[in-house]
């Protein structure tokens, strides 16, 4: 088997495209030649994403508009993907809701968070992916090919540790929201169900957790954060895309229902 990953004439759907890993996503996808059709609430392009598209073949970006908690504007997404560019072989859940640390951001005591912050939370995250699977993944399980990567997370598996928060000057301390891991549990969960589900139906489906990802986090976090890593530094862009790649090609032709976790070994001690 070659070694060289290339998914010319593979089309791939990825979910809140213009968020801050979609790009890393797309970019990939591109590079490898599948046709890319980016599913997000809104159509307008920022100037980062922009560039990355230009330094890309014209043509096989689409970018269609939809919200994964709205599940018939997935279907019209669907509809409007099979009749322009042609049925998904790659589905990757993307779009998710995060509260990062920010030494500006707000933040709440546990027992005083607001349950609208918690339902938006579980609504993207949790059953949005469910919603695009009903959707998508059921078109894919129709065909009868496909892998769909659900993007988890490191704390989906692991608790937030409050010390890599304790310098930020807010009162309450920062408190990452709980819902956020509850989340991203449940799609590694999903990612178990529709294993054994769709695997009949030679449909592969993974999960994909990145541990902490470089993105503007301040020097004292990402310090506290890389001591606690074995690599001893945050992940960055190119730590992500080959897991994707290897998840989404021929590949991983016998793996399905598993989490990879993308970490530098934080879960090790």
């Amino acid at each position: 088997m070659s070694t060289h990953i290339d998914l010319t004439g593979q089309v791939a759907v990825v979910t809140g495209v213009l968020g801050r890993l979609g790009g890393i996503w797309a970019d990939a996808l591109l590079g490898a030649g599948a046709a890319v059709v980016g599913i997000d609430r809104t159509t307008v392009v920022p100037q980062e994403f922009q560039e990355l598209l230009d330094r890309r073949p014209a043509g096989r970006f689409h970018l269609l508009e939809a919200d994964v908690t709205d599940t018939e504007s997935l279907r019209t997404a669907l509809k409007t993907c099979l009749a322009e560019v042609g049925s998904p072989t790659i589905l990757v859940n993307n779009a998710g809701i995060d509260q990062p640390p920010s030494a500006t951001g707000g933040s709440w005591l546990f027992d005083d968070i607001p349950a609208e912050v918690s339902e938006a939370v579980l609504s993207v995250n949790a059953l949005g992916v469910l919603r695009v699977c009903q959707v998508f993944g059921s078109e894919m399980a129709r065909n009868g090919t496909g892998s769909v990567i659900n993007i988890g997370s490191l704390y989906g598996s692991m608790a937030p540790d409050p010390r890599l928060y304790e310098h930020l000057p807010q009162d309450p301390p920062f408190l990452k929201p709980p819902a956020y891991g509850m989340s991203k549990a449940g799609a590694a969960a999903l990612t178990r169900y529709l294993a054994a589900l769709w695997g009949p139906r030679r449909v592969r489906v993974n999960t994909l957790s990145p541990g902490g990802v470089l993105g503007g986090q301040d020097p004292l976090f990402r310090g506290k954060f890389s001591d606690r890593v074995p690599l001893r530094r945050m992940a960055e862009a190119s730590d992500l895309t080959g897991p994707l790649l290897f998840l989404a090609s021929d590949m991983s032709s016998y793996v399905t229902g598993t989490e990879l976790l993308v970490d530098g070994g934080y879960v090790c001690w």
